[in-house]
């Protein structure tokens, strides 16, 4: 027997006593009525999927699972690029002159032995705007210990391999912190007669944004500062002055050069950054 939808459902007859008091076919479902075969109510049927009784509901549709989505990498340590090396940071274009303060920068500061080079790049770094690294190629060669070739013995293969092997070393960490945005300043004796292992290199090593800068004071300034140093880098007055006569030669080369021999550590970091103002607005050709 088939129920229009929206109907309640009837009352299932009690065995021998017919149909439901007050309870009509015909009330519910008016006209020609046809008895089958077998007088009686007919099975109710099983209501349809979603039936409530009052309306249909229709089918909720699956929800789709959600995506995965692989956790970011938090280390916050930036890969080096394979193979070539990292150029530094510069400024952005401009009007105004570029703030080395404020910069990404990889500074290479030269000089004879005594010229300052290391008080002047640790000051610097450590009174920028920005994280900035001191990476001293003397720190990295005493790295080694036993058999540490020490040129005040002879300058031979062996020592100018482990040279060869800081500098390196430096390069690589300079790239490293350049790559994560950190600064860094190296300080190195390059001598200008020596392009290959000396600018060469450097930029070989750290990349075509190395801006160099040559800190050169009088022989009589060198003479007194390395007198008051002590161990392996105190050289003989005769050394220092043979080193200092070869630096001359960066006159003319077009680098900038920073004579600080009045100068005290603080005055000499912020002429430091004058020039270097002038090295980011017109890079020099080396």
């Amino acid at each position: 027997m088939q129920h229009a939808v929206g109907s309640p459902l009837p009352q299932p007859p009690q065995p021998g006593h017919g149909p439901a008091a007050g309870w009509s076919p015909a009330a519910h479902h008016p006209g020609p009525h046809h008895p089958g075969p077998h007088q009686g109510s007919a099975p109710v049927p099983p209501p349809p999927p979603g039936f409530t009784g009052a309306h249909r509901t229709p089918p909720v549709p699956p929800v789709p699972p959600a995506p995965h989505t692989p956790a970011p990498d938090t280390t916050g340590h930036l890969p080096l690029p394979p193979g070539g090396p990292v150029t530094a940071p510069s400024a952005p274009p401009t009007p105004a002159a570029p703030d080395p303060t404020t910069t990404t920068l990889a500074v290479l500061l030269i000089g004879p032995a005594g010229a300052g080079k290391t008080s002047v790049a640790k000051y610097w770094a450590e009174h920028r705007r920005v994280p900035t690294a001191h990476i001293s190629l003397d720190d990295v060669r005493e790295w080694v210990r036993s058999g540490f070739a020490d040129p005040q013995s002879g300058w031979n293969d062996h020592s100018e391999a482990q040279y060869r092997l800081a500098r390196r070393t430096c390069g690589f960490a300079a790239r490293n912190f350049l790559a994560n945005g950190i600064s860094c300043i190296l300080d190195d004796a390059v001598f200008p007669d020596r392009p290959v292992v000396g600018l060469g290199g450097w930029k070989r090593h750290v990349g075509p944004g190395l801006l160099p800068v040559v800190l050169l004071p009088g022989l009589e300034i060198v003479l007194e500062r390395n007198a008051e140093r002590s161990g392996n880098r105190r050289l003989t007055d005769e050394e220092v002055a043979r080193i200092h006569g070869r630096m001359a030669g960066w006159y003319g080369s077009g680098l900038p050069i920073i004579d600080n021999s009045q100068l005290d550590v603080p005055q000499t970091a912020h002429l430091l950054n004058e020039v270097l103002t002038r090295s980011i607005a017109s890079p020099p050709n080396w």
